[in-house]
């Protein structure tokens, strides 16, 4: 911050040369009245003259008020020029003293309202740190400085978890929580360091959080891997394999973490005793749903906006049964659901003896809530089929259609 105060030192001094102004004028008005005072001992010594002379004869009334006319008009040429500079004259105290307060003033002002602490921290942001302890040292300056930043607690929590420090993260999570009003991903976040932080044991509020993040975003997926480890670890291995069946369906096929998280389903389903996949049948259900957009809306979506389409049971639970996503820029397309895409191994398209199939667009990336809408009800899910659904009107505010139940 040394350029700073350097300016703010070159403003100083300016500032103080106006001040001080007054007192170097201040010296040569004391110099005219020196000058004043002496032109005017001149003229009375003048008069005294001229008196003097009167008396002694050498000078009659006429010469004498002559005179005094002239002595008169001399002393007042001489004193003109100093009359402006002794009307305007502040002295010394003033300027000095309003000199002394001015700098002691802004320093005051500056640390009470300024941001030197913000510009500091903007500063240390544009260099890359070497360490990750550098970076957590960093963020946590930063949310001292602006402890409104849920931004900033949400990364400093993320930086805790890579330091294996859940007990801290919780604390940031919490708070970016907090501000930013509970969003799923971030109670995702919180509930894992949770997890983390008691030493893997769930508790009711591990649950509520997690519980909170699916009922806002179904597919939020650090809650459902979450769900997953826990109850693996309690040797609930069929809620762990439905669990991270759910979240397979969702990540996209280059996740570097499917591999990992179908190994994990395979185990808990041996664990289990449940066959390793759904076996494809001829009694298998298969809807194929050719998916459009309206040419009305083309120009009102993104071709990186997500398409959601799924099936959801008409008399049941409101979790889809099988879900595909896509995106604007691949439609029109058509996509087969199929109890192989079950989120859930109770939860099959062939259980259901109706569902109504839903394509949705979401630019924000959520299953639940979107922009725009297209809708099939009452399909029979016993017998396989194609379908058309053209997404055509907006969704409704609450993030159903209109016509949803």
């Amino acid at each position: 911050m040394i350029d700073f105060w350097i300016a703010a030192g070159l403003l100083l001094l300016l500032a103080l040369a106006f001040l001080l102004l007054p007192v170097v004028r201040d010296r040569r008005v004391q110099a005219e009245e020196d000058r004043t005072a002496l032109n005017v001992a001149l003229y009375e010594e003048r008069l005294a003259e001229l008196e003097a002379q009167r008396a002694a004869g050498t000078l009659d009334a006429g010469q004498l008020e002559a005179g005094r006319a002239e002595a008169a008009r001399e002393l007042l040429a001489d004193t003109a020029d100093g009359e402006g500079q002794r009307r305007v004259s502040l002295g010394k105290t003033v300027p000095m003293v309003v000199a002394l307060l001015v700098p002691l003033l802004g320093y005051g002002l500056y640390l009470h309202w300024g941001a030197s602490d913000k510009l500091e921290l903007a500063r240390q942001f544009d260099e890359q740190p070497k360490t990750l302890e550098e970076m957590t040292a960093r963020l946590e300056e930063a949310v001292k400085v602006q402890p409104d930043s849920a931004e900033g607690w949400y990364f400093l929590g993320r930086t805790y978890m890579a330091q294996e420090r859940p007990v801290d993260a919780v604390r940031a999570f919490e708070q970016a929580a907090r501000l930013a009003q509970r969003p799923p991903e971030i109670l995702g976040q919180w509930a894992q360091a949770l997890y983390f932080a008691e030493g893997k044991r769930w508790n009711p509020q591990m649950q509520a959080l997690t519980d909170e993040a699916l009922a806002a975003d179904p597919a939020e997926v650090t809650s459902l891997g979450l769900l997953g480890i826990a109850a693996f670890e309690e040797r609930r291995f069929a809620d762990a394999a439905g669990y991270w069946e759910r979240l397979v369906a969702i990540l996209p096929e280059g996740d570097p973490s499917r591999a990992a998280i179908v190994g994990g389903i395979a185990r808990a389903r041996e664990q289990a005793g449940m066959p390793e996949s759904a076996p494809a049948t001829a009694s298998q259900v298969e809807l194929k749903v050719s998916v459009a957009l309206a040419p009305e809306l083309a120009g009102k979506v993104q071709p990186d906006d997500s398409v959601f389409v799924f099936a959801r049971a008409v008399s049941g639970p409101p979790m889809p049964l099988a879900v595909e996503r896509l995106r604007v820029a691949d439609l029109p397309a058509q996509v087969a659901l199929s109890d192989a895409d079950a989120m859930m191994p109770q939860l099959r398209l062939s259980n259901f003896a109706e569902v109504q199939l839903v394509a949705r667009v979401s630019r924000a990336g959520n299953p639940t809530a979107g922009d725009w809408v297209g809708q099939l009800d009452a399909v029979s899910a016993k017998a396989s089929g194609e379908y058309a659904l053209t997404i055509d009107r907006a969704d409704a505010p609450s993030g159903r259609a209109p016509g949803e139940d």
